[in-house]
């Protein structure tokens, strides 16, 4: 019997899995034109519900191995006292850097800069909720392209270790949260 009941539990969790697979990739449209834009999360304490998602293609679509390019998701989040910024699909804070330049988009984050802030190096789809999907872009960085957003590359900082941590906000007056419209977050009320 108990047997039976674990069996009828992995059977229910296989198909679980299948049919949320099969619901978010119906959400997984890439389109190589920017349009519409998805609505910006409200400001908050509380992460905000996600809003439908849309995509972006940034490039070819296989990696320079041959296996199929990994979608990146990005997504606004609210922050306690910053309002909305942007996230990963891991939920981490990526930033904007004061030094580079967003017209045209140049990095100047290099060597031991990069050891810190980590560039997001994108593959293909890039999936948005919440973020100013038009502003999106990239900027070859050694052959690869790096994901901008207003213009301005984006970075992880290694010090954020969890998702939604901002522990770079601010850091060497330099580095900033980015908000979905590519704009540096700034402290709010």
């Amino acid at each position: 019997m108990i047997r039976q009941r674990a069996v009828l539990a992995l059977a229910a969790g296989f198909a679980s899995t299948l049919l949320i697979a099969a619901c978010d990739s119906a959400n997984d449209v890439s389109s190589t034109s920017p349009g519409s834009t998805a609505p910006v999360a409200p400001a908050s304490s509380e992460p905000a519900a996600p809003s439908p998602a849309t995509s972006v293609t940034t490039g070819g679509g296989t990696s320079g191995s041959g296996d199929p390019a990994v979608a990146t998701m990005l997504t606004a989040r609210a922050m306690k006292g910053l309002g909305s910024v942007v996230t990963d699909d891991k939920g981490m804070t990526l930033y904007r850097y004061d030094k580079d330049e967003s017209n045209p988009s140049k990095w100047t984050c290099s060597g031991a800069c990069t050891k810190t802030w980590i560039p997001v190096i994108v593959q293909d789809v890039v999936r948005t909720s919440g973020v100013e999907k038009s502003l999106l872009g990239t900027v070859h960085r050694d052959g690869r392209p790096q994901l901008t957003l207003g213009g301005w590359p984006l970075y992880r900082y290694v010090g954020d270790t969890e998702a939604g941590q901002i522990n770079g906000q601010g850091k060497d007056a330099q580095w900033y949260a980015v908000t979905p419209s590519g704009q540096k977050a700034t402290p709010s009320g």
